[in-house]
């Protein structure tokens, strides 16, 4: 179940109701899905053949269709990632820069672990969505953040986009962010 660090004041909120209705108040859509749908085999397994993945989705297809169908998003995929993935800690840097997107960023985690840091309101300031499996997020278009992976280094996540080509990140440079 995710779990949420307000950055300036270390507060944390947890349980299901407590992170869904304060990410509402941020407008970042937050649900649940149920992980234990997945195969035994692919709940903790972060090098995933083309087959594993489309084995994913079709696990998920009803969520998957139903969240598009209310959002929009048009097109899916699957990401893994984990130590064994090529070039790890320079992606990790191109993921770990405050950006923007022209559409929502919408992860579903299906294994492993994630934190998102957004930007909230004048109030909030930046907070961490620490996400588990079973963790479905969207962080809205222009809504400052940026993703990472947790000190396990290991995540499975269904992408999901409007535009078929995906989103491209537009770098937000803010005095204000403090790194973690």
């Amino acid at each position: 179940m995710a779990e949420i660090r307000i950055r300036n004041t270390n507060e944390r909120i947890s349980g299901e109701d407590n992170v869904k209705a304060f990410l509402d108040k941020q407008e970042v859509l937050y649900e649940h899905w149920d992980p234990n749908k997945l195969p035994e085999a692919l709940r903790e397994n972060f090098q995933l053949s083309d087959e594993d993945k489309a084995q994913i989705l079709s696990t998920f297809d009803t969520e998957i269709r139903d969240l598009a169908g209310r959002r929009g998003y048009r097109t899916w995929d699957v990401i893994a990632l984990s130590e064994a993935t090529p070039n790890l800690e320079e992606l990790l840097k191109k993921f770990e820069q405050v950006h923007t997107h022209t559409e929502d960023e919408v992860r579903a985690i299906t294994a492993g672990k994630g934190i998102f840091i957004i930007k909230g309101d004048e109030e909030t300031g930046y907070f961490d969505v620490e996400l588990n499996a079973g963790d479905v997020i969207s962080v809205p278009e222009g809504k400052p953040h940026f993703f990472t992976l947790m000190e396990n280094k290991q995540i499975v996540a269904v992408r999901l986009f409007i535009e078929t080509e995906g989103w491209i990140a537009h770098k937000y440079d803010d005095p204000a962010f403090q790194g973690a």
